[in-house]
């Protein structure tokens, strides 16, 4: 009996101190969404972004490079990912160092990381970009393409964050963002295989950021990207069924709002905002009125006219 009593104050205490923090953790949230949060200096960090060479990767690149960042580039692509090194540089980089890496060999991602170290400093901030889609049916994908589909949009994270989180540890100080998807939020007819992958990686990275803060790692941030698809060639010939709800991204948009929110540190970004109202609504509606509604926005028929990018840029 006096022990039960003696828990009830410490319970009390406990429930105390969470509504006080909860209280004041909503008035922050509040006030950041009136006022942006401030955005964080980056130049002379050290920024490396795979799948540098075309695309989302590309643009990535020549911003921070505007930011004054430090960048180091891996393509599978030397030709294309050279390009994008002079690009950066006529950006106004001031060093900028490329590498050839295939995202889908672990080996390879070890040599390549240990290589950066040695040659440039730790990484500051690891931007996991590269990403390949077989955009086939499920029974119709070769075994080889699948595997190649989750070693690139997936298990290539696990080896960066092997190679380059144990500085962040040591300096209590980085940044891990997550190029996943909305396909990582939703599972999407045509998509199984590029589904899995980019569940999985926002899956690692929300997990990774949980440990860091269990450990009181707080100067580790994480950033985790949920665009739709995005016009940079990857999803050619992909339609959306309600352009003004869930519109094809504009490349340029979605590169100034990903920068923005790592600059600001935020946890997650949906695009467009749309996603992050059926992400509140596939949490309760019933399966009939789910499969309702994504079939009046015409999700089940995206991936129809898929052709994918026919070269890499």
């Amino acid at each position: 009996m006096s022990q039960n009593m003696a828990l009830k104050p410490k319970a009390a205490k406990k429930l105390l101190i969470f509504l006080g923090k909860s209280v004041l953790a909503l008035v922050e949230a509040v006030v950041f969404a009136i006022i942006p949060k401030p955005r964080k200096n980056v130049a002379g960090e050290i920024v490396l972004i795979t799948g540098a060479g075309s695309g989302l990767g590309r643009l990535l690149a020549l911003k921070f490079a505007q930011l004054g960042s430090v960048l180091v580039l891996w393509d599978i692509s030397q030709e294309s990912n050279e390009e994008t090194c002079k690009m950066a540089v006529e950006a106004g980089a001031t060093r900028v160092y490329a590498y050839t890496c295939d995202c889908s060999r672990k080996e390879e991602i070890y040599r390549v990381a240990n290589q950066v170290k040695k040659e440039v400093g730790d990484v500051s901030i690891l931007i996991n970009n590269a990403g390949i889609v077989t955009g086939g049916k499920f029974m119709d994908c070769p075994d080889e393409l699948i595997e190649k589909s989750l070693d690139v949009n997936f298990k290539s994270h696990i080896w960066t964050y092997k190679a380059f989180l144990p500085a962040m540890i040591a300096n209590n100080r980085g940044h891990l963002v997550c190029i996943s998807s909305s396909a990582g939020l939703f599972g999407m007819n045509g998509l199984a295989d590029y589904c899995a992958s980019k569940f999985a990686a926002y899956g690692f990275a929300e997990s990774i950021f949980l440990e860091s803060f269990t450990k009181g790692q707080n100067g580790i941030k994480t950033t985790i990207v949920c665009p739709f698809f995005i016009k940079t060639g990857m999803f050619d010939g992909c339609t959306t069924g309600c352009p003004s709800l869930l519109p094809i991204l504009e490349p340029e948009y979605a590169v100034r709002k990903i920068v923005d929110a790592i600059l600001q540190e935020n946890m997650y970004l949906y695009m467009p905002k749309f996603i992050y109202f059926i992400v509140f609504l596939k949490s309760f509606l019933p399966l009939k009125l789910g499969l309702l509604l994504g079939e009046y926005l015409g999700a089940f028929n995206l991936m129809d006219g898929f052709t994918g990018a026919k070269k890499k840029n």
